[in-house]
């Protein structure tokens, strides 16, 4: 594939990016808010979850704790559905492999230089492989922004089509960093890039290093969503991170994800949500009593 390839792929994109137009889509998107502050919704949020915890004390021991909550979980909660991945450092794959009872919770890895993306590739691939072969069934890799801001597309695109093709079986995130992006359009250059490189998720953030996610971020991924699968016939997830702690900022990308593209994306297969103190904030809104499980 040549490198004019990639700049018409982005030429053809029709999302409207200019600042004007995000905000008055977004605007609208959000009309509907106030409907969706609802138990139903709630639930589906929480199932929605990738449970999170990327310290730098994290441990094995940490790590095996961290996963026996989502164990005891569901049994403490028959009644609410459990989250839809645990989501850990690439080594720790196999500790939760080892700890994880609960069927239909998947285990969920950064890796390939996360959180800046800067290290080889062969390093990168190399870990998106033994995450994998240690139990990871998703992986959650960063674009190499880097190469993005230069227009080095081919490298970029080659870099993710081959980590792609290395987690096998398991759904490949790519992590945008649109905090780092600043701009609508560059935001769309970065989501189209990812889903032609074969992306399974478009994620907005690390949460790391720049500001995490946007709402306007989510409206022009989603935007880019709707269109790539209008060409394609291929559904691509959508998953925010990045400093989203309370229930009424999770409704609002729910809503944003329903209005723009619609039921069939409300599904923990195309829409995640990446937290570590969320899932608390959703326990209390469903059971009106202040929970502090997680």
């Amino acid at each position: 594939m040549q490198t004019d390839r990639y700049h018409q792929a982005i030429s053809a994109c029709k999302a409207d990016v200019a600042p004007e137009a995000v905000a008055a889509g977004l605007a609208k998107a959000l009309e509907n808010n106030a409907a969706n502050e609802k138990p139903e919704v709630y639930r589906f949020l929480l199932s929605a979850i990738d449970l999170t915890t990327l310290s730098s004390e994290d441990s094995q021991r940490s790590v095996a704790r961290f996963t026996e909550k989502v164990n005891a979980f569901d049994n403490d909660y028959p009644d609410l559905p459990h989250v839809a991945a645990i989501c850990v450092y690439s080594n720790f794959a196999e500790v939760v492999k080892t700890t994880l009872d609960v069927e239909g919770v998947d285990i969920a890895v950064v890796a390939a230089g996360f959180p800046s993306s800067q290290t080889f590739t062969a390093v990168k691939v190399a870990d998106v492989a033994l995450a994998v072969e240690a139990g990871a069934n998703e992986v959650d890799v960063v674009m190499n922004i880097g190469m993005l801001l230069d227009e080095n597309y081919e490298d970029l695109c080659d870099e993710l089509i081959e980590l792609k093709h290395t987690a096998r079986h398991a759904p490949l995130k790519v992590i945008i960093e649109s905090g780092a992006l600043r701009t609508p359009q560059l935001i769309r250059d970065a989501s189209v890039l990812a889903m032609y490189s074969g992306a399974d998720f478009i994620k907005t953030s690390t949460g790391k290093i720049y500001p995490g996610a946007s709402l306007e971020a989510a409206y022009v991924m989603c935007q880019c969503i709707k269109e790539y699968y209008a060409l394609s016939g291929r559904k691509v997830g959508f998953k925010a991170a990045g400093g989203i702690r309370t229930t009424e900022d999770a409704v609002k990308y729910y809503t944003v994800v329903k209005e723009v593209l619609g039921e069939e994306w409300l599904t923990p297969e195309l829409f995640r949500i990446g937290a570590s103190g969320l899932a608390n904030s959703l326990l209390t809104a469903i059971t009106g009593t202040e929970t502090r499980y997680f």
